[in-house]
């Protein structure tokens, strides 16, 4: 029987000023709660002491995307309007990409854009309910880099400064293509890192490009679909090989952050037994919400989430609505910092 789910059950009270606007100053200082699934006991921790919940033999699997620098900058070539341009995908098909666009009045179709450094692009009007422009110039992600500002949440409400480039960014981030950034790894230090292997634990590597609609609150019309956005991922071999092991020897599978499960889970129901990933790349849209039997995850580091948020729904399928939202309010009256640059929780 299916489980009618209501969005008005996924909304709680957030102080703005738990809302975190910059990172703490190390990395692994951010507070920790441990929260524990069989038992309902909660944990007041800092990061750095990660390991005492963690063992030997543990894997932890996370997302090596890279947040690219999406934000840019120029004017409209008719009128010398400012214009704002998020790009939410770098180029699949040449020069084009879906963006969102700021500007004073309605755009035209084949209006120009003069961007910062000379370069040239062209609006190209709405495709699949996305503005798109066409980039006059190659080597788009080097001239993001150069100039460039990192897509902070909306949240996030101050001017980009320097420190973004780095902290909106984990440490282990290879693979360029997220315009959100896999936030629960922002935690981890190469020091930290180092230290967890030192004690055992198994780092295994999967990418997720972060769509920016990570952010969006989900509707009522969301509800009814048994499907997400869809955001692009790669399993390897390898890492598949290394998950399927530990599975089957019986060894924890902890997921670092949302956007890992959402890949676990994904290639999981692939494979006809369960239990079990499967090598690949493509596209994900599957929308994790209560109930839902996990294949692979047994534990997961993660954020607090936004309101009516697809995270908030799938951390609740793993640690039950009602115990979370409780989590989430104890967490308020402990002055937690919530959000992207904010603390974490580890459930266990």
């Amino acid at each position: 029987m299916k489980t009618e789910l209501n969005i008005e059950d996924y909304i709680y009270d957030l102080p703005k000023e738990l809302i975190a606007k910059y990172p703490p100053k190390k990395r692994e200082n951010s507070r920790l709660l441990v929260l524990n699934k069989d038992d309902k006991t909660v944990n007041d921790r800092f990061f750095h002491q990660i390991g005492d919940f963690l063992s030997r033999g543990d894997v932890l699997v996370r997302n090596v995307s890279k947040v690219i620098p999406a934000r840019i900058y120029g004017h409209r070539a008719n009128t010398g309007g400012k214009v704002e341009v998020l790009v939410l995908k770098l180029p699949q098909d040449g020069r084009s990409s879906p963006v969102l666009i700021k500007t004073r009045g309605h755009m035209n179709c084949n209006e120009e854009i003069l961007l910062l450094g000379g370069k040239r692009a062209i609006y190209c009007g709405k495709k699949s309910g996305f503005n798109m422009i066409k980039f006059c110039f190659n080597n788009i992600l080097d001239y993001m880099q150069e100039y460039g500002q990192m897509p902070l949440p909306p949240y996030i409400k101050r001017a980009h400064v320097d420190l973004d480039k780095d902290r909106y960014q984990t440490v282990y981030a290879k693979l360029p293509g997220s315009v959100a950034a896999p936030t629960a790894g922002l935690h981890f230090s190469p020091e930290l890192i180092e230290e967890l292997k030192n004690k055992g634990v198994e780092f295994v590597d999967l990418n997720l490009d972060v769509s920016y609609a990570t952010f969006k609150p989900l509707s009522k019309e969301d509800l009814n679909s048994s499907t997400l956005h869809k955001e692009y991922f790669e399993l390897s071999s390898n890492s598949a090989k290394i998950i399927n092991q530990a599975k089957e020897a019986g060894r924890r599978i902890i997921a670092v952050g949302t956007t890992t499960v959402r890949v676990l889970e994904s290639q999981a129901k692939n494979t006809p037994s369960g239990g079990r990933v499967k090598e690949g790349n493509g596209e994900t849209d599957l929308f994790i919400h209560p109930p839902y039997k996990f294949s692979i995850v047994d534990a997961l580091i993660t954020n607090f989430h936004l309101p009516k948020s697809s995270l908030l729904f799938l951390v609740s399928a793993f640690y039950g609505r009602d115990s979370l939202l409780s989590a989430y309010y104890y967490a308020i009256r402990e002055k937690y910092r919530f959000f992207s640059y904010g603390d974490c929780m580890l459930i266990i």
